[in-house]
């Protein structure tokens, strides 16, 4: 059994060097690493020669993907991983000595195509007091062995089996490529076509929060984002059959939700802006959600 670990890259050279340095260290080693680079200039390229010189303990495939494009990004990694399982890491993330085992050991025990795990939220010594106490980048857990709902399906860290991926057209809708919501169309894609997805809550990897997402608009255009891919998700069919009256009562639900959330938002300001907080994110969601009906995306990775 082959394992190809793929990574989307894009200017994180010191970020990426030290994800390269865990998969090293690694109690099962990939077979495999496939970088691709969406810099046109190539950023990474002396990263990945400079392993290669020093003989990687696993094969590196590195490619520039120039086009500004996540999906673009992602698709060339399945293009070139030779693995029989693909699992996806990012390349700002930091990856346990126990990780990959414990992915395929998860896959190996539940009988699975697809393992999703947890990535947990450190936050650098500088970060308000208000987004520790709001916990905004805390994601909920499910229990090891369940299914994963539809709507909770996300990369970042996560082993597919090589067939059924490469099976599907793309696999990563470009459509998405300057927004978000790729990996989480491409999974309900799979999980509709009978591929089984479950949850492994050992298999933890750690995401270094940037400082730069340490602001209120980020999380507010994070919920946004979000919102909008539900939204898309939703109306088309993704999630379950809907007819015009069900859209109806989406718009009317969203709609009510907004308007709740921002009297909320206002009211709870006393009580701690991280409350505030709390309540104008969940109207950034809902205008993300009510912002699909008049055609309009947001572009994260514009």
């Amino acid at each position: 059994m082959k394992v190809s670990v793929c990574i989307a890259t894009y200017r994180r050279t010191e970020r990426l060097r030290a994800l390269l340095e865990d998969l090293a260290r690694q109690s099962r080693l990939p077979e495999q690493v496939v970088v691709v680079d969406n810099d046109p200039s190539g950023s990474a390229r002396p990263l990945i020669e400079g392993l290669g010189a020093c003989a990687a303990p696993f094969a590196i495939a590195y490619e520039v993907q120039p086009e500004r494009n996540i999906a673009l990004t992602r698709n060339t990694t399945v293009t070139l991983a030779d693995g029989d399982w693909l699992a996806f890491i990012d390349d700002d993330e930091r990856a346990p000595e126990s990780w990959l085992q414990q992915l395929l050991e998860a896959a190996a025990a539940y009988g699975a195509d697809g393992i999703l795990a947890p990535v947990e939220p450190q936050l650098p010594a500088n970060a308000p007091a208000w987004i520790r106490r709001g916990r905004f980048y805390d994601f909920p857990h499910l229990r090891s062995g369940q299914p994963v709902p539809l709507n909770r399906m996300r990369f970042g860290n996560v082993l597919l089996r090589g067939n059924p991926l490469r099976a599907e057209p793309g696999p990563f809708d470009p459509s998405y490529g300057l927004s978000t919501g790729e990996d989480g169309d491409l999974l309900v894609r799979l999980a509709r076509k009978g591929v089984r997805i479950i949850w492994c809550d050992e298999a933890i990897v750690r995401e270094p929060i940037e400082t730069g997402r340490l602001s209120l608009r980020w999380l507010l255009m994070r919920a946004l984002s979000g919102g909008q891919e539900f939204a898309r998700q939703t109306v088309n069919g993704k999630y379950g059959p809907i007819n015009w009256s069900g859209r109806a009562v989406f718009f009317c639900r969203a709609l009510l939700q907004l308007l709740a959330a921002a009297g909320l938002a206002a009211l709870s300001w006393p009580g701690g802006r991280h409350r505030a907080a709390r309540w104008l994110i969940t109207a950034s969601a809902n205008l993300g959600k009510l912002s699909v009906f008049w055609g309009w995306r947001y572009r994260a990775y514009a």
